[in-house]
């Protein structure tokens, strides 16, 4: 379906996405299910991988250390693309600096009933309520043993089992960490999804300040067992959050020794949609893209202006002047996910470019 010597392009990308948008009857997941698969056959043939890279030529950056991890430049993939891992060894192929897996959960479960992903084209958007469908942390766990290692920085996102009840959260938290031991580079957790029922109740200041002792204190501990430094652990926030809601993250965030900040996940905000996307509006879930760039962008600055940690910078990230814009507010890394389904790896270039 998508030659990595060609069609993976900026040029190429652009000719086929038409009719990868059209894949399903337009349904955005079997487009995204397609993409996936054929990066995933990429990923297990060393021919194909040096055929990608050699396609996409050297990306521009350099190299930068963010919570003691150096990261070859500073763009990297956002959680949500590819869950299970299964094209790992394809995203530095493609130029990225790093790569967060997941969201993952203690349990597999197959997120909530399809449609659950919309394409807001006008808007240059997404709305989704996935649900955090994935495999569970044990099968992400064999999948990185197999891959070995990839060459850039993999983090890994980790959520609460739907069916688990959020006063159970931390447990199903830990039950993650513990399988992803040693595998991860970092480790974010995500208390800022707006698809599974409850959870961002946990950003609240006494829920999350219990979750990140724990979390905390178990990387280090698995860490000291095995003879290594801990797994940093980042926090993932939504952009919903009141001004005073990120000042108590942020408090607990550091209390916690947390090691940095991820702003954003997606927004209930139907702000700044355009006409033609109307219809999709009333779609449940968290939208992303175009819509959120401005709020995203207030978030990293208001963080990085509160705090020392770290800022990884994610939310309408769609050109490098975007890129650069929330580099400019405090964000130490930015990660890309919509403006990676409308444009491909022509904007992977175009941030790390522009980040330098």
């Amino acid at each position: 379906m998508i030659d990595p010597r060609t069609s993976l392009t900026g040029l190429g990308y652009r000719a086929v996405r038409p009719g990868l948008f059209r894949l399903g009857g337009g349904d955005a997941e079997t487009a995204h299910h397609a993409t996936l698969h054929r990066l995933a056959q990429v990923s297990s043939r060393p021919r194909a991988l040096r055929a990608l890279r050699a396609s996409l030529g050297r990306m521009p950056g350099s190299a930068v250390t963010v919570a003691g991890i150096e990261f070859p430049n500073r763009v990297g993939l956002a959680a949500g693309v590819d869950k299970d891992g299964v094209a790992v060894r394809a995203w530095p192929a493609m130029g990225f600096g790093h790569v967060e897996l997941g969201t993952v959960t203690a349990q597999a479960q197959p997120g909530n009933e399809r449609p659950r992903l919309f394409r807001l084209q006008d808007s240059r958007a997404i709305i989704n309520r996935m649900g955090f469908n994935n495999h569970g942390a044990p099968a992400l766990a064999t999948t990185l043993r197999e891959a070995g290692a990839v060459g850039i920085p993999v983090g890994v996102s980790i959520g609460k089992t739907k069916v688990t009840p959020v006063e159970d959260a931390t447990e199903d938290y830990l039950t993650s960490l513990r399988a992803l031991d040693g595998l991860a580079d970092y480790v974010a957790v995500n208390v800022s999804s707006p698809n599974t029922p409850g959870l961002r109740s946990l950003q609240d200041k006494e829920p999350l300040a219990l979750l990140l002792a724990e979390i905390v204190t178990a990387a280090t501990e698995l860490a000291r067992a095995r003879g290594a430094a801990p797994t940093p652990v980042f926090v993932k926030i939504a952009p919903d959050l009141t001004d005073g809601a990120i000042d108590d993250v942020l408090e607990v965030a550091q209390r916690a020794d947390a090691s940095g900040i991820i702003a954003t996940n997606t927004t209930l905000s139907r702000d700044g949609l355009a006409a033609a996307d109307l219809p999709l509006a009333s779609e449940t879930g968290g939208l992303s893209g175009a819509p959120l760039t401005r709020r995203s962008r207030y978030v990293v600055q208001r963080v990085a202006a509160a705090t020392s940690l770290p800022v990884i910078g994610v939310g309408g990230v769609m050109t490098g002047a975007d890129a650069r814009a929330l580099a400019d507010a405090g964000a130490s890394l930015v990660q890309i996910y919509t403006g990676f389904i409308y444009r491909g790896p022509a904007l992977v270039r175009e941030v790390a470019e522009a980040l330098g």
